[in-house]
Parts: C-alpha cells; sequence; structure tokens
C-alpha cells in the first residue's frame, strides 16, 4: 500500500526523543466551526450530493444524514452506492473561502510549540481544506503529517474515525506505539475508537456545539478532558509517554 502520510517538515529533536505524540483532530478541536464554518460546511454538502445524484435538497439532506449516521461519514455512502467520485465530491463540499470564517484562541502556533512531542493532523475532512484552515491559522508548520479522509483507506475502501483499524495503520505509518499516543478530538465517538486501538484521549468540548450539547460528565474512555489547547499546557498532572 502506498505510503499514505504527508509530511511537512524533516524529523525535529522531539521527533526523536520519547515524548508523547499528539494526534490533533481540527474541526472544533484547533478553531471553532460552529462559529461559521459549520454552516458553509452543510451547505457545500447538500449542493454536492445534488449535483452528484441529480436530486432535490430535500431529499439530498435526508440522504447525507443517513449516510452519515450509518457509516460516519456521507462519503462511504455516497461512494458505495452510487459510485461516486470522492476526489470530485470533497471538493466541491469544502469549496469556499476559509479566511472569513475561520476563529480560533489566540496564540494556538506558540501554544502548540509548547507541548512537547510530536503532532499529527488526523482529520475526517478532505485535505486541501485541512490545509487552508492551518495556513490561515499559521500553524500548518506545527505538524510534522497531515491525514485527511481521502488517505483514510483499508484494502480499498474509506475508513475514517471511529474506525480503531484506521488509528492502528496511522500509528504503524507514523512509527508511534499507541502507549505513547495521544488523540485530542472533540468528538467522543472518536475517541472511543482511539481507545479501542490503545491511545490515550483528550476531549475537547464544546457544549455549545452540535457534538457537545446534551453530553455531561467524562466517560471511562476519555483521559482528560479540556476546552481548549491552552488547557493542556495548564495540566497539573500532564499525559507523560
Amino acid at each position: 500500500m502506498r505510503r499514505a502520510r504527508v509530511h511537512l517538515a524533516a524529523g525535529s529533536a522531539a521527533a526523536r526523543n520519547k515524548d508523547l505524540v499528539w494526534f490533533f483532530d481540527l474541526d472544533n478541536t484547533l478553531h471553532d466551526t460552529s462559529h461559521k464554518i459549520f454552516r458553509e460546511i452543510n451547505l457545500g454538502m447538500t449542493a454536492a450530493v445534488m449535483e452528484a445524484l441529480s436530486i432535490d435538497e430535500q431529499e439530498a439532506s435526508l440522504l447525507r444524514t443517513q449516510y452519515w449516521r450509518k457509516y460516519g461519514a456521507t462519503l462511504i455512502g455516497l461512494v458505495r452506492h452510487h459510485a461516486v467520485d470522492p476526489h470530485a465530491f470533497l471538493h466541491r463540499s469544502h469549496d469556499f473561502d476559509v479566511a472569513p470564517l475561520v476563529r480560533a484562541e489566540s496564540g494556538l502556533a506558540s501554544k502548540l510549540r509548547r507541548l512537547p512531542g510530536r503532532k499529527v493532523l488526523v482529520t475526517n475532512a478532505p485535505l486541501h481544506y485541512a490545509r487552508a484552515v492551518l495556513k490561515h491559522l499559521k500553524i500548518l508548520q506545527c505538524f510534522d503529517g497531515l491525514w485527511g479522509v481521502e488517505q483514510m483507506r483499508l484494502h480499498g475502501h474509506f475508513r475514517p474515525k471511529p474506525s480503531s483499524a484506521m488509528m492502528r495503520h496511522i500509528l504503524a505509518h507514523e512509527g508511534v506505539s499507541p502507549r505513547r499516543a495521544v488523540l485530542v478530538e472533540d468528538t467522543v465517538e472518536n475517541l472511543r475508537g482511539a481507545r479501542r486501538a490503545g491511545l490515550r484521549t483528550v476531549h475537547v468540548y464544546h457544549p455549545g456545539t452540535p457534538f457537545g450539547r446534551g453530553k455531561s460528565g467524562r466517560p471511562n474512555f476519555v483521559d482528560l478532558r479540556v476546552n481548549c489547547v491552552s488547557d493542556l499546557l495548564l495540566q497539573k498532572r500532564p499525559l507523560r509517554a
């Protein structure tokens, strides 16, 4: 199988020591998707389904929700049942300028650099969108590797988060033992999948966002619960390798 990760920089001293390796989600983890971007993604996804299948807005909205609930990603259902071109769909569904829409905590690049260890992005979003957001936030160079949904294939099939098998695949390609790996993520089911693969887990909790509403307490597969990256630097008992 083709090596899947996207390299951004040569190995650093942190990559050669025994620090933790941080696997970061993107949306509602490194930036506030619910501020403006979530609406654009919803509109773009529905429009992309309409165009790909030549159906109306109501049917497209119902179908994408159905596939998302069944497979964890609308894309999987469209490829499996309609032979939709995944790359064309991903570009159409995320075809917007992120610059006026992104909101994130201040000094994010500095905070990520202060967190000891390598950082790798693992997102169910398309790679071109992830790059655009990271560039706008000036944190692209903080990451040694990027994994977008296009890279999340096993045996020819898309297997994005929360797939434990996919997370083990990513760990193997990154050369990281599960006991040295941490997933930082806002979606609880993705954290559950990571724990099954042996990773430690950090839940970025946003009570006002779609994935945070109605949830309370810390599940037993979550090691730490924070509200932002800053909280990772303030832990009195930080996670250690």
